[in-house]
């Protein structure tokens, strides 16, 4: 059997016949992986530390129970739609390989520019630093631990991260369906102690549920950005298409899995915590799940700040495996530095892409902070997904005859595209603030490194020196796609 794959592998690939060998990242990622990379980048640090926000800008528990629904509602729709968008363009990349696909080089740049410097490193280190916040506590009892405790912790995790993804796909993989495991054993006993306190009649939070409910635009928008901070890594799988066995049905199977299980979850978590503490109590508390765990489990408590420690890292390996494979493609397409698009020639990982990542997550964690992270993630990555669903309407409708093993009815996306227009605006026009114009001047900053750099390709002539001496010592070399 072997030597029968070893002969259609050389039909496939006439180089080989030169004496050349076609590198790729090898397709290992199959239906439980697929989940656990949903589910388990999902459920990071979200669902212990953003339900007292999203309180906070609902200002009741009934109106916080149903923003919470709503963001599981609007990222199904999403990740749904997304599925469509890789059984159609069977390459990975996300975000950018679409937009590249339907709108062209420099819609695509913005994207791979924005996300691989800011966007995705900002996302390892807000989850870096929630993985240390709780790592860190036990250590410290009745007091903050120092914070250069808490950011040497993050930086640790990330390099281990980074050793994790460079040595093995499978390696990754395994170590995310370990702690995905974990996470929703967690999630559970938290669901459980729930439903028990709720049974022994703790329902006083429940009591006029829809007193002092917010209904501005603004802070309805900011509410959906703390929920959807949770909610993110519904579309990870789409990074990684070329890497998934039988992609056209791993994708929305895995996405009709995971996202429900998450919501439901998600939604009987926020109960028990409603049924433990009162709003008031709940909003006082720095981190929502150590202090249900110090109300229900007693003595017990402290395995609710292991937990999160567990969960936070499971997602940090989610969302850093899939960030390095963004700088990967965009490398192979020419945007980013060629040294990037190099796979090891033994472990079959993208570790360049990999390395420069975890080193721009590092910074990140100098100066960083868990609030000011999320609403400045959720609003560059609202633009783009906003954007590539506009590149799937415009392929269903200007072009319906493109083959695709997996259709989803046109209301989704449209929904998906009101609400991402919706989620980028109604911060701005109702508390406009400096930040937001920093953001869209940081975006706009990628069209003076477009033009010179990618359009007309000026760049420095000791570069290939430099990616030639790297390539020797990484042991790393240029990879093909890995498309049918």
């Amino acid at each position: 059997e072997g030597e029968r794959e070893r002969k259609k592998e050389k039909e496939e690939n006439p180089d080989r016949n030169k004496g050349m060998e076609t590198l790729r990242l090898k397709r290992e990622v199959g239906l439980i992986s697929a989940v656990s990379l949903i589910a388990g980048t999902m459920i990071g640090s979200g669902i212990f530390m953003s339900p007292e926000w999203v309180l906070y800008y609902m200002g009741s528990p009934a109106g916080s129970l149903i923003i919470w629904a709503a963001c599981g509602l609007l990222v199904m729709f999403a990740a749904l739609s997304y599925a469509e968008l890789g059984t159609i363009i069977k390459e990975s990349g996300g975000e950018y390989i679409y937009l590249l696909r339907n709108f062209g080089s420099f819609p695509a740049f913005l994207c791979a520019y924005t996300s691989v410097i800011m966007v995705r490193p900002a996302s390892v280190a807000g989850v870096s630093l929630s993985f240390a916040e709780y790592a860190v506590a036990p250590f410290y009892p009745g007091c903050s631990p120092p914070q250069v405790l808490v950011k040497c912790t993050a930086a640790t995790c990330i390099l281990l991260l980074t050793i994790i993804n460079c040595l093995n796909v499978k390696l990754a993989t395994s170590v995310m369906n370990v702690f995905t495991a974990a996470k929703l054993l967690v999630l559970l006993v938290i669901a459980t102690g729930g439903i028990v306190l709720l049974i022994n009649g703790q329902t006083q939070s429940f009591q006029n549920a829809f007193q002092n409910t917010t209904a501005g635009i603004g802070p309805v928008g900011v509410a959906f950005y703390q929920g959807l901070w949770s909610y993110d890594g519904w579309n990870n799988l789409n990074y990684v298409t070329e890497e998934l066995k039988k992609p056209e049905v791993t994708l929305p199977r895995a996405v009709m899995i995971a996202i429900p299980l998450v919501t439901s979850l998600y939604l009987l978590v926020n109960v028990s915590y409603f049924a433990a503490m009162t709003p008031a109590e709940l909003l006082s508390s720095g981190a929502v799940a150590v202090s249900w765990g110090n109300k229900v489990l007693g003595s017990w408590a402290w395995l609710i700040s292991l937990a999160v420690a567990i969960s936070t890292f499971g997602s940090a390996n989610g969302t850093f495996f899939s960030g390095g494979r963004m700088c990967y493609i965009a490398a192979r397409e020419g945007h980013m530095p060629d040294i990037l698009s190099m796979a090891h020639v033994q472990c079959f990982t993208p570790s360049p892409a990999l390395i420069f990542t975890s080193a721009m997550s590092l910074l990140m964690i100098i100066p960083g902070n868990f609030s000011s992270i999320v609403n400045f993630f959720s609003f560059i990555a609202w633009i783009f997904y906003g954007t590539t669903i506009a590149g799937l309407l415009y392929l269903k409708i200007k072009k319906p005859e493109l083959p695709r093993a997996y259709k989803v009815p046109i209301f989704m996306p449209i929904i998906m595209l009101i609400a991402s227009v919706y989620l980028v605006l109604a911060p701005i026009i109702d508390q406009p603030q400096i930040e937001f114009f920093y953001v869209i001047l940081f975006i706009l900053s990628g069209v003076i490194v477009y033009f010179p750099l990618v359009h007309f390709k000026c760049y420095p002539r000791f570069l290939p020196w430099v990616t030639l001496h790297l390539q020797l010592l990484l042991e790393v070399a240029p990879a093909a796609k890995n498309v049918n």
